[in-house]
């Protein structure tokens, strides 16, 4: 061993540096046939997929429409499969939210899924348009997560979805605020059928009645707290006056207006104003 290693360093520099080239490449070559190899090993007919085993949610695609969507974009076998282009795969079949992909030995894929959960329509509005302007005419839907996705509406089967309009990337925020609102509407025997958000922050509901109600800008708690002393006053005005509620104006500082069938009321914390129609 000192003899080898004694020769090695009395040859001159040329050829111990032409040796070591020549060992990387010898390096080299043995690793790109070993490569070449393991690709063509993995292609082999024997490591192609023999099942896809679909688990999870499935009740808005059979396993039958899943497999027919998602499987020709898969690509490679059992080995060679990318599973992070699998996924995106069977995310973009329509109302499936997740996808995840496992290897089952043999050669079985297991796929588990979650599917969207529709909470409410969305339609996404300009930046800078305020709730009066008409928002986008093509609706989409938002999930149970506020995520927005896009699905065949006629599929939706709970009638009593509302209608988010805001601005895009407003939909988580909207469809919490929906839901803090919610039950205040529910003192009113009402529900807030669609709610608007302008450009500016400044938000507005419609009711399931058809009474539109400006609810104004400012923090979320401070919009729901404003929202929650008129449902707790408004049927002691709509019962003086026996007569429906139309609209109100929760943007005063001192209180509200509102206007009922056949008459305006402007409420304060004294006694109503009322002005006939």
């Amino acid at each position: 061993m000192r003899n080898a290693v004694a020769t090695a360093a009395a040859l001159p520099p040329d050829v111990r540096l032409m040796n070591a080239v020549s060992a990387l490449l010898v390096a080299a070559l043995l690793a790109t046939a070993a490569w070449a190899a393991l690709r063509w090993v993995v292609r082999l007919p024997a490591f192609n997929l023999r099942a896809v085993q679909v688990e999870g949610d499935v009740s808005r695609n059979s396993v039958a429409s899943l497999r027919a969507n998602a499987l020709p974009r898969l690509q490679g076998s059992f080995l060679s499969m990318n599973l992070a282009e699998g996924r995106r795969a069977f995310e973009a079949v329509p109302w499936v939210r997740q996808a995840k992909l496992t290897r089952v030995w043999p050669m079985r894929l297991k796929v588990t899924l979650e599917e969207h959960r529709a909470a409410a329509y969305w339609e996404a509005r300009a930046d800078g348009a305020d709730a009066a302007t008409e928002a986008s005419t093509e609706r989409a839907l938002v999930n149970s997560f506020g995520e927005v996705f896009h699905a065949n509406l006629g599929d939706v089967e709970d009638e009593s979805l509302p209608l988010l309009a805001g601005p895009a990337h407003a939909a988580g925020s909207m469809l919490a605020m929906w839901r803090a609102l919610t039950p205040a509407a529910r003192q009113l025997g009402d529900s807030v059928e669609r709610l608007d958000l302008s450009g500016r922050g400044s938000w507005r509901a419609t009711l399931g009645s058809g009474a539109v109600i400006e609810l104004g800008r400012g923090a979320d708690a401070d919009v729901v707290q404003r929202f929650g002393r008129f449902a707790h006053t408004i049927t002691q005005v709509t019962g003086t006056y026996r007569s429906p509620l139309q609209a109100a104006d929760l943007r005063h500082a001192d209180g509200y207006a509102v206007r009922l069938r056949g008459v305006t009321t402007t409420e304060t914390t004294g006694k109503p104003v009322t002005r006939k129609r």
